[in-house]
């Protein structure tokens, strides 16, 4: 479905986006993941035709996006982080809107507003919309079209954690339905619940490339850490999961029956971009 080599770019003389490389499958979400100013929406504009000056070759639904056909806006769809709506028209009528514009058939809009519980307030005008209903209304403004591709960036920003879990849900209900993903975000929970894969993005290139399970085992599984009484005071140990069955301590401690509190602290994304790149992800 998209397919990047040797990508470079710049806004300037001085380089910005440098020797890019990756693949990206039909049906699978791929995530752009990095602090704010790393690339990776400038990188979701030039897959999207917006920044075509570019070098390299960046191929998207089997053409280069650079000389890409008229067609080729049909069968994407675009959810950046700033909503681009009507504030005077209703949602309703902002999603009809947006329907007219396309030659191919495109999704209701009143189911649209149902899957992310907007129906009740389709008929009033977006100006009377919250920050979190317009983010949600725009990420189905990018539905409409029924695309092949959806490029997201920053869905969950400014949602709470109830609707949020609604727009992952939606999002992964479009991977079971076929549709490949592009997901830049900042949000390393995000990424590690919703990507197969994902790309390390730090001034402009790609810095690790892998899927999140893959990235965080090369790292180590994580440690064990516990709790347990001696002479009337809480003591802790901790050891590496790997290395549970060879900790004296921890051995005799079970057997006792001593062991107050035990659990496992695995490594996540943050961690490990923190490791690879030397940079916070926020």
């Amino acid at each position: 479905m998209i397919d990047i080599r040797d990508l470079s770019f710049s806004y300037t003389k001085s380089p910005f986006i440098t020797d890019v490389t990756f693949h990206v499958a039909k049906g699978e979400i791929f995530g752009f993941l990095g602090p704010s100013g790393a690339g990776k929406s400038t990188l979701q504009k030039i897959l999207t035709g917006q920044l075509p000056a570019y070098g390299g070759s960046v191929r998207v639904l089997d053409a280069e996006v650079k000389t890409h056909k008229r067609d080729f806006y049909e069968r994407i769809g675009v959810d950046f982080e700033f909503p681009a709506l009507y504030d005077k028209l209703t949602a309703r009528e902002n999603l009809q809107f947006f329907a007219s514009l396309y030659s191919v058939k495109t999704r209701p809009a009143d189911a649209l507003l149902a899957s992310l519980v907007l129906l009740p307030d389709a008929d009033k005008r977006v100006s009377d919309y919250s920050k979190g209903m317009k983010s949600r209304l725009s990420f189905l403004r990018a539905l409409v079209n029924d695309p092949d591709i959806l490029f997201l960036d920053e869905p969950t920003s400014g949602l709470d954690p109830a609707n949020a879990r609604l727009m992952k849900d939606l999002i992964l209900e479009e991977k079971a339905n076929g549709k490949t993903v592009i997901l830049t975000t900042h949000n390393m929970q995000d990424a590690q619940e919703l990507c197969d894969r994902v790309a390390f993005i730090v001034g402009g290139s790609v810095k690790a490339l892998d899927t999140p399970h893959a990235l965080i085992m090369q790292k180590g599984a994580g440690v064990v850490r516990y709790t347990y009484m001696e002479d009337g005071r809480e003591q802790s140990g901790a050891c590496s999961i790997q290395a549970t069955g060879a900790d004296a301590l921890l051995q005799r401690l079970l057997k006792a029956g001593r062991i107050s509190t035990i659990h496992s602290a695995e490594p996540n994304l943050g961690d490990i971009f923190m490791d690879v790149t030397g940079r916070a992800l926020e």
